[in-house]
């Protein structure tokens, strides 16, 4: 099978197309035809080797994974003999390393039915976006009906979901965004939009009782007085650069706040489950929440989606098509 690849870390420039084994199976796995695979963040961070502490994790001298790739979508084409759920033939998507590729194997509960009113390219751009917009406005803020919720880069990959999810929840929605994105946003269902090349929310006289902070360049310092004197500021996203304690530094610094103040700060790591997969899934059948596609990209020329990705200025996802 095709599937992209590196021999050690590099830029986009240096990946490259060319036939590797198709994954064998064992007997809780399912293997997949790759329709679509959605590039995210974490690609070009493997790909790189950036930040450098991330190498303690991912490879020391190369990526102990050298196919890139974490969100797929597509068809089962064979089940191991302990499967259950799924048969050939079933769409599914979800979330396993090494996407970028005509096939991909993965134990089934890193799977689920792909909703049938979305594309392939759609479903594959939910996994690790729609999973951690999920934590961060479920799991870590615990929003609720009639809450104030603003959301930074709203019409990102992580917070074109967030706006959406924040919304099935019944919270009253900002979001945060440049002036090509706004009526985007507005589309998504966001009750009131900022344009941040204009006006800085940290600024306004306007609290909140959750901040989601997906993008952008203030303070926790700045953004705690956009909150109530209760509110939650929830940091998700990453960072092109830093070394060890800048990295720690953003883990550990928020908690150190929360315990000194009123308000609550929190960053986390996405964990990725089935039952929050089932839950997205459901949302999309619901019609509370749909995929944005940014722009797709054949197999091939994998280097120049994750070029665009790594600038930063997607709108939604940008997705492979296999």
């Amino acid at each position: 099978m095709k599937a992209v690849v590196q021999d050690g870390y590099c830029g986009p420039e240096e990946l490259r197309l060319e036939e590797v084994p198709t994954p064998e199976i064992a007997q809780d796995e399912v293997l997949v035809e790759v329709k679509a695979a959605a590039v995210n963040p974490f690609d070009w961070h493997c790909m790189r080797g950036e930040p450098a502490f991330a190498r303690l994790l991912v490879g020391l001298r190369r990526p102990k994974v050298p196919i890139r790739g974490v969100d797929v979508a597509g068809v089962v084409d064979a089940v191991g003999s302990g499967v259950t759920e799924f048969h050939p033939g079933d769409e599914v998507f979800g979330h396993r390393p090494r996407a970028f590729a005509e096939y991909v194997s993965g134990k089934e509960e890193k799977f689920a039915k792909k909703p049938a009113s979305l594309s392939f390219e759609e479903a594959a751009g939910i996994p690790v976006a729609g999973m951690t917009a999920l934590q961060a406005v479920r799991d870590k803020a615990n929003v609720q009906a009639g809450q104030k919720v603003l959301i930074t880069g709203a019409s990102g990959g992580v917070g074109s979901f967030a706006v959406q999810i924040a919304k099935s929840f019944a919270a009253e929605v900002t979001g945060v965004c440049s002036t090509p994105n706004l009526e985007l946003v507005r589309s998504l269902g966001a009750d009131h939009v900022i344009d941040y090349t204009k006006e800085d929310f940290t600024r306004s006289a306007k609290r909140y009782d959750v901040i989601v902070y997906a993008a952008g360049t203030h303070s926790l310092s700045e953004c705690r007085r956009a909150l109530t004197e209760n509110g939650t500021f929830v940091g998700v996203g990453s960072s092109k650069t830093g070394g060890f304690f800048s990295i720690l530094l953003s883990f550990v610094k928020p908690g150190l706040m929360s315990r000194f103040s009123s308000q609550t700060f929190v960053t986390f790591l996405t964990n990725g489950t089935k039952e929050n997969l089932l839950f997205l899934a459901g949302l999309v059948e619901d019609g509370k929440l749909r995929p944005v596609v940014d722009r797709t990209y054949p197999l091939e020329e994998a280097p120049k989606a994750i070029a665009y990705q790594e600038e930063g200025h997607a709108r939604g996802k940008v997705v492979l098509v296999v």
